[in-house]
């Protein structure tokens, strides 16, 4: 039997005053320094399986400051069901606002098939970090068909729009020489500031398969491969210090 279940979080100047959730999905205030707030996604069963439906939504609004992250990895599994699961995940960032989205890697197992969708809507004056980690199979095995979009709009406007496929069924080449050319390991950082109006990052190589892009807008975007999740998990932490001055 598939799953439907929703999960909340709205952040203000005064603290958490929205925090729900349910079936696999449980959210959890954890501790924090500094001003920003703090919440930890829990998996409360596994999941996503085949048919299942799953959902956050984030708003954090005007003035507010927060880091969202995971316990543990996301693993997309078969299930009884033979169709495809959902994860859709909506960010509301207001004005002056700050939204750090870090969660643990999403790992498409083989026999999988889940469909990811993350939107993001952000006033003129937000700053967002997003990060984002595919693993494709767990250790020694295949992936699954996986199939993400990400979609980011700053005051209304189009800002950045990327998405990736891959595994059985997905276009062909996504494994050749020109997308993952036999890499297990997908990722992305988004770093989107107002500051960057006026001094925009200069477009770097951070090594042989990962490079940080600037956006036409306030933004900068780091994509890379390697080779498992901790190799990705290091190059992306070293762009992250690298764009906000700090780990």
């Amino acid at each position: 039997m598939s799953v439907h279940a929703t999960a909340r979080i709205v952040a203000d100047r005064t603290g958490l005053p929205v925090l729900t959730s349910d079936g696999p999905l449980a959210l959890r205030r954890t501790r924090s320094t500094g001003p920003r707030l703090r919440v930890t996604l829990v998996g409360a069963m596994s999941a996503p399986l085949g048919g299942d439906r799953l959902a956050v939504e984030a708003e954090v609004r005007d003035g507010a400051r927060l880091t969202v992250d995971s316990a543990a990895a996301t693993i997309a599994l078969p299930g009884a069901e033979r169709r495809h699961a959902r994860y859709d995940t909506t960010l509301d960032v207001g004005e002056d606002a700050e939204l750090h989205w870090l969660p643990e890697q999403l790992i498409s197992a083989r026999g999988s098939e889940l469909r990811m969708r993350t939107r993001v809507r952000l006033a003129a004056t937000a700053r967002l970090v997003v990060r984002e980690e595919q693993v494709l199979g767990r250790f020694g095995e295949q992936p699954g068909t996986l199939t993400t979009r990400l979609t980011v709009h700053r005051a209304g406007r189009p800002l950045l729009d990327t998405g990736f496929s891959c595994g059985p069924g997905a276009p062909g080449g996504w494994d050749g020489p020109a997308v993952l050319a036999g890499h297990r390991a997908a990722g992305q950082l988004l770093v989107v500031d107002p500051v960057y109006e006026d001094k925009p990052p200069e477009p770097v190589s951070l090594g042989p398969t990962a490079v940080l892009t600037p956006l036409a807008g306030p933004a900068a975007l780091v994509t890379a491969l390697a080779v498992d999740a901790l190799a990705l998990r290091r190059v992306l932490d070293e762009a992250r210090e690298l764009m906000l001055g700090g780990p």
